[in-house]
């Protein structure tokens, strides 16, 4: 059945409409979150980071998106949040990309490939421990 954008199976569905109510899912976050599976990449929806939950995050690259979806009506305080939030991800090694609602709706194909180059420049970057 399609739903959300993305053809679901009934216990798929069932999940991440528990998603969206429990955390408020916007639904370019589960449109992204299918493309990017599409295309083979291993994304985790809503994954906690010890101090909130990341839209959509990528832990091999350690690269956490977040899908703005009031960003209109930002404030200064809310301004102020994010950057604390970015600071937070980036002294735990990993990166924040924020993404407008709208550039998913109208160019999902075009955010797929930026990220999957974002993944690739972030590829290079990790040490080998």
């Amino acid at each position: 059945m399609e739903v959300y954008g993305v053809e679901l199976c009934a216990r798929h569905k069932t999940r991440i409409d528990r998603l969206i109510k429990s955390n408020n899912t916007p639904l370019a976050a589960i449109k992204l979150y299918y493309a990017l599976k599409e295309v083979g990449v291993y994304p985790m929806l809503e994954w906690w980071d010890g101090k909130k939950s990341i839209d959509i995050a990528i832990s091999r690259v350690k690269l956490n998106i977040e899908i703005d979806t009031e960003y209109q009506m930002l404030t200064h305080e809310q301004a102020m949040n994010n950057l604390e939030e970015t600071m937070h991800s980036f002294k735990n090694g990993f990166t924040t990309v924020r993404i407008p609602h709208v550039v998913i709706k109208h160019y999902l194909r075009e955010t797929v490939e930026s990220i999957l180059g974002i993944i690739e420049g972030l590829k290079v970057n990790i040490k080998v421990i």
